[in-house]
């Protein structure tokens, strides 16, 4: 079985491929201090309860990451405890598809290339996909499925946050969408204010991407609040949760198949 891990600045996510389907995906918080042990303590447990042994069945992996720190107790988990070399995004032995196309010298986040494979897989080419996570990012996919640039906002939370901890007066709210625009208390202000604010810039940002590829393009979101953010609305094509993982599970048979 391959064992695909996400790891985000804010959450890390394992997933287990068995060959034909995701038996099971778990989360925890990104720290750079958990050691390898720690993390198979976790994830041994998670896995017994899923009836999914440990011993030999996991013998390959694949890791995206944008935390750094976090990179090198990973590959000591999967080294010790998977008796495998993971296969990292973004390091020269990780082949893609399609390369990216972008300015010289210029760092792709892992993250994003992989939601442009998956993308591109599912939904084909000239495509937008709007990833809500710690930053709100749109990737841009090219009719070929290369990566051709995209936007990066900051994201809900770390929106919120900014704003509690900039203005002491003002609560830390949980993201709602809000019954009207105008709220008739502070918290009500504060969530319909980011609700209604994210709204608008997705929309505007897509439709300004659209105007300057000039062609139809298809509008793909992922993360863990784009559902929320699709209520109601005609933002999106498709929302879709598995998107990060559907996609290392594709580059990781793509190096295989290279001989990886």
């Amino acid at each position: 079985m391959l064992l695909c891990i996400d790891c985000g600045n804010t959450n890390t996510v394992f997933s287990v491929w068995d060959g034909s389907a995701f038996r099971a995906t778990w989360r925890i918080a990104t720290d750079h201090r958990r050691t390898a042990d720690e993390y198979f303590v976790w994830l041994s447990t998670l896995m017994a309860l899923k009836g999914l042994g440990v011993g030999g069945q996991i013998r390959e992996a694949i890791i995206s990451s944008t935390a750094p720190r976090v990179v090198f107790n990973l590959r000591v988990l999967c080294n010790r405890y998977f008796d495998c070399r993971p296969l990292v995004v973004g390091k020269p032995d990780c082949e893609l598809p399609v390369a990216p196309r972008v300015d010289e010298g210029t760092t792709v986040g892992p993250d994003r290339l992989v939601n442009t494979v998956a993308g591109f897989d599912r939904h084909g080419g000239d495509l937008i996909v709007v990833d809500f996570g710690t930053a709100t990012t749109f990737d841009v996919v090219d009719g070929d499925g290369a990566y051709i640039g995209g936007v990066i906002a900051p994201g809900v939370n770390l929106s919120l946050e900014a704003l509690h901890m900039a203005a002491a007066a003002l609560p830390h709210v949980d993201v709602t969408k809000p019954q009207g625009v105008i709220g008739t208390n502070t918290v009500a202000c504060i969530q319909s204010g980011v609700y209604w604010g994210y709204i608008g810039l997705v929309e505007g940002i897509v439709r300004q991407i659209r105007m300057e590829r000039d062609r139809p393009m298809k509008v793909i979101a992922t993360g863990g609040l784009a559902p929320l953010f699709d209520l109601g609305f005609d933002l999106f094509d498709k929302v879709e949760d598995d998107l990060t993982m559907h996609g290392l599970r594709l580059i990781f048979d793509y190096n295989k198949g290279l001989g990886a």
